[in-house]
């Protein structure tokens, strides 16, 4: 029998199965950050949480369950490269500049220095430190704990910055959430603390948002679908502030099943994704954070039957 290469980090509770992808392993690309890469939870050995962003092989970004990403918009040292100069995506390394053209999360960049992680593990937890290389002075030690507790999971977050030049950006993670495999449709319901707003499209978007509008119901804090999206919906509700309520909830209503996330800060921004298989609410921390100076945030977890 061959033996499995790069096996997954698992945690568990008495409720919990959490599957971790070892950095660098499942997922190398450009976008996402590598560590606590989180590509499934399962609850009471029966129910499952996470899937795929496209369901098609070799399509897609590769985002998969519960992963991170810095600076889908601000990005650290970028525009102050030149075309071939190198800028730091947190969570993964130093990125070659391709061209004048503005960053582009869904383009491909040269990851030319990987930065360093070390990873200790243990049966309910899981630590990732990512060291600092430097890079026209931002520098960066960020150690994201992972822990797992009942039916709870929780990411802790640390950012040190031990550069020379401020680090101002955001992080959120894409939960590519699909509850024991249900199609998105009329089952499912995602429910948030406020009434739903949404912000004013731009132009080139209008008639995206009304395709999307004929599809999505919104009532209050509630987003339904009339029926199974054929293709992605994307939009940006309004008016969220710091709770300490759910930010969200994702239930498939027939089963009883689903997920929630708390956490200890007030949204940047919130954003709702999704396309027939996956629906991701998505909430943004805002990062400032000067030379010497540190940020810490957390993000929690419930799954429930």
């Amino acid at each position: 029998m061959k033996p499995i290469e790069n096996p997954p980090i698992v945690l568990q509770s008495d409720r919990l199965t959490v599957e971790i992808a070892p950095p660098g392993s499942v997922y190398s690309g450009s976008r996402f950050d590598w560590t606590a890469f989180i590509m499934q939870v399962t609850l009471d050995g029966m129910h499952t949480f996470c899937v795929p962003e496209s369901l098609e092989p070799g399509q897609g970004s590769g985002g998969i369950g519960l992963c991170g990403e810095f600076g889908i918009e601000e990005v650290i040292g970028y525009d102050e490269a030149q075309p071939g100069d190198l800028f730091p995506k947190l969570g993964i390394g130093l990125l070659a500049r391709l061209d004048e053209q503005p960053y582009n999360f869904f383009r491909p960049y040269e990851i030319v220095t990987p930065f360093p992680v070390h990873v200790m593990t243990g049966p309910t937890q899981a630590m990732f430190t990512v060291e600092p290389v430097d890079c026209r002075g931002y520098a960066v030690r960020l150690t994201k704990t992972v822990t797992v507790e009942g039916a709870g999971l929780t990411i802790a977050y640390v950012l040190e910055n031990v550069g020379e030049k401020p680090i101002v950006t955001t992080e959120y993670v894409h939960n590519f959430a699909g509850i024991d495999g249900h199609a998105i449709g009329p089952d499912y319901r995602l429910r948030m603390p406020n009434t739903i707003a949404f912000a004013t499209p731009q132009a080139a978007f209008v008639e995206h948002m009304a395709q999307m509008m004929a599809v999505l119901d919104v009532r209050g804090g509630d987003i339904r679908w009339r029926a199974t999206p054929e293709g992605n919906f994307y939009c940006r509700p309004l008016g969220f502030a710091a709770t300490d309520d759910a930010q969200w909830e994702l239930v498939h209503e027939p089963s009883g099943v689903g997920m929630r996330e708390f956490d200890d800060f007030t949204p940047a921004r919130v954003v709702v994704w999704g396309t027939t298989h996956v629906a991701s609410a998505e909430i943004f921390v805002s990062l400032d954070v000067q030379p010497g100076e540190t940020q810490e945030w957390t993000r929690r977890y419930e799954f429930f039957a």
